[in-house]
């Protein structure tokens, strides 16, 4: 999956979701834990404010490809954190100090993690007092029926070829039952992306203070 993710993902980056992510985290600063960095998509878009960027990724594969952007990045001295970190860990088992981070990002995470309750009571932990959780995931059709019924048609076949992920997952509701508090939150459809894939939900939520 390493291999072939960044050409499967070009058209949809190029089309909107690139620019997604650079709205999410263009006002991030201090300390910043990534939830499965994957192959480094977001790492372009954090700004200088962000004083340490701890980016975690469990797949050796994808984890090989971010280590080589963030070299890359380190070469081109880019704008960005100063001070980057790649960790083999999961999202549900950061083993980082409680109320650490500033902010905890996830984008394209939450619907292919084993427990999201779980990921997301370790994010509460990590988080300091009114800390943010900025997120972007793909989620359930709930609004479009027909293509609801298709997500679950094909997500018996879909988890074992894309990593686990889940098309039918509620991670907006997910979020809020873990004890975050929502300050923002937008439904839109992700461009050029296939129908079961294309309902999204992008948002900042806070740990409460």
């Amino acid at each position: 999956m390493a291999a072939t993710y960044d050409r499967f993902t070009a058209g949809v980056e190029a089309a909107g979701l690139a620019d997604w992510r650079r709205e999410l985290l263009a006002d991030l600063r201090g300390e910043v834990v990534e939830l499965g960095a994957g192959t480094g998509h977001n790492l372009r878009w954090y700004p200088v404010a962000v004083t340490r960027l701890v980016l975690t990724e469990p797949d050796p594969h994808m984890r090989s490809r971010l280590e080589a952007r963030v070299r890359e990045q380190r070469r081109r001295r880019d704008a960005g954190p100063d001070h980057v970190e790649v960790l083999d860990r999961h999202a549900d088992d950061l083993r980082l100090p409680d109320g650490s981070a500033d902010a905890v990002v996830a984008t394209l995470v939450l619907c292919s993690v084993p427990d999201v309750d779980a990921v997301l009571a370790e994010v509460r932990r990590v988080l300091r007092p009114a800390g943010r959780f900025v997120y972007l995931e793909h989620v359930a059709a709930i609004d479009t029926p027909r293509t609801l019924r298709w997500q679950h048609r094909i997500e018996p076949v879909w988890k074992r070829l894309a990593g686990n992920c889940h098309l039918t997952r509620s991670s907006e509701r997910s979020i809020t039952e873990a004890g975050l508090e929502v300050d923002r939150e937008r439904r839109q459809a992700m461009p050029r992306a296939p129908a079961i894939l294309r309902p999204t939900v992008r948002g900042v939520a806070r740990r409460p203070g």
